[in-house]
């Protein structure tokens, strides 16, 4: 039983992980300079980076990357160290 327990956890882990290292990262620019709007507005919303205060955007890659639109402690943590960096 405790093999199989912690093979259903390896799988999980795996999954997860996966499942993560697809999602976009955060970038800490909250109002994107004039010279990069066209290339940012021309790239599909779920392909577009993370951004702090971007709500609506950070909510459609939520739910199509994790299935929930909810954000993790993780993002609030990824989006301050990205805010604080400003990159």
């Amino acid at each position: 039983m405790r093999r199989f327990i912690a093979l259903a956890l390896l799988i999980v882990g795996i999954s997860t992980s996966s499942a993560v290292a697809q999602e976009p990262d955060w970038w800490g620019v909250v109002i994107a300079p004039q010279s990069i709007r066209p290339q940012i507005e021309s790239t599909p919303i779920i392909d577009r980076p993370y951004r702090p205060f971007h709500f609506y955007g950070n909510t459609v890659r939520r739910r199509h990357y994790r299935g929930t639109a909810l954000p993790a402690p993780r993002d609030f943590f990824r989006g301050g160290g990205a805010l604080i960096r400003g990159w």
